[in-house]
């Protein structure tokens, strides 16, 4: 199986720690470090790490994005580059050492309508040439500029050659691709709640949330729950699935729903049984709480942490 990670919003993520961040006044860093960034390319470094060899295509503008290519090629991703005018993001990511973690993300730079028609001829190019032995994973934000209907389009066309297509989107990128039928999409809490127009307070809210995800189109979809675990169902009058969140102490959690979704991803490429494809995606996450940056999870973090999965059937009425 092979595995494609579609980036139309990339980033550089910079990674900054110090004591305490006090707003309004000035800072001086213990350490400052940066790596490829954007959910696709930490969904690509994480099956990496689980042995499979992904390709990756984004958008990329100015020195921020040769970096970016440069940083996916030297962790033995193959990264295609849609070059645009505008400038690849920057995000950045501040670390206090009482653990309270900071994100200021950037928006990106608005592709030109040449520039995305180009980047959607390249995605189909690449679903022709691996048809039914592709799994296409569709993460983050859309840049300025692009419509809302972007992922759709793409989900449709990747569905219509026979790959398998994951979805891990939020805000008004998220409904409209949901009509096109990805086999699979995950939001977090927060994105599921804006999406349904309802709260997520347990576990059986969380329940009737993933059928309700099904219902909107998604074939199969999970929900990451944060401290109280993950939750996914396998599809239209199938069980759902539930998982604890396995106790550490983070040191970040930017990342980790992304690392889950590469292990969905590659469960399903390897046609793992639903417990044991729970269990790996919930320990990818776990894994990616430790890392050095994100999706930069270890091999052995994961392996560790999966055997401590104890993933179980929930009894639901559809």
């Amino acid at each position: 199986m092979n595995f494609l990670c579609v980036s139309p919003n990339p980033a550089i993520d910079k990674r900054m720690s110090l004591g305490e961040l006090s707003p309004g006044h000035i800072h001086r860093v213990s350490d400052v470090r940066a790596y490829p960034g954007g959910k696709a390319a930490h969904v690509a470094m994480v099956l990496r790490t689980l042995g499979e060899a992904p390709s990756w295509i984004g958008f990329t503008g100015g020195e921020p994005g040769q970096d970016l290519i440069s940083g996916l090629r030297a962790l033995g991703i193959r990264a295609h580059a849609c070059t645009t005018q505008g400038r690849t993001r920057v995000n950045l990511e501040i670390l206090e050492e009482g653990g309270r973690v900071t994100e200021i993300l950037e928006p990106g730079g608005a592709p030109t309508a040449q520039e995305a028609a180009g980047f959607e001829r390249s995605c189909q190019s690449a679903f022709t040439l691996g048809g039914d032995q592709l799994t296409v994973i569709f993460s983050g934000s859309l840049p300025p500029g692009v419509g809302g209907d972007f992922y759709g389009s793409l989900i449709e066309s990747a569905n219509s050659r026979g790959c398998r297509t994951f979805l891990d989107t939020s805000g008004d990128a998220l409904r409209p691709a949901l009509a096109a039928r990805p086999g699979f999409v995950k939001p977090n809490r927060q994105e599921a709640e804006q999406l349904l127009g309802m709260k997520i307070t347990d576990i059986s809210d969380g329940m009737d949330a993933v059928k309700r995800l099904v219902s909107l189109g998604a074939r199969s979809a999970a929900i990451s729950l944060g401290e109280q675990g993950l939750l996914w169902c396998s599809g239209r009058e199938a069980e759902v699935y539930y998982a604890k969140a396995i106790d550490v102490r983070p040191r970040s959690t930017v990342g980790s729903g992304d690392a889950a979704v590469a292990g969905f991803a590659y469960a399903t490429g390897r046609s793992m049984p639903a417990k044991e494809s729970l269990a790996l995606a919930t320990a990818c996450g776990a894994a990616n709480c430790l890392a050095d940056s994100p999706g930069a999870a270890r091999l052995a973090d994961i392996e560790r942490f999966r055997d401590r999965v104890r993933a179980e059937m929930l009894a639901v009425p559809w």
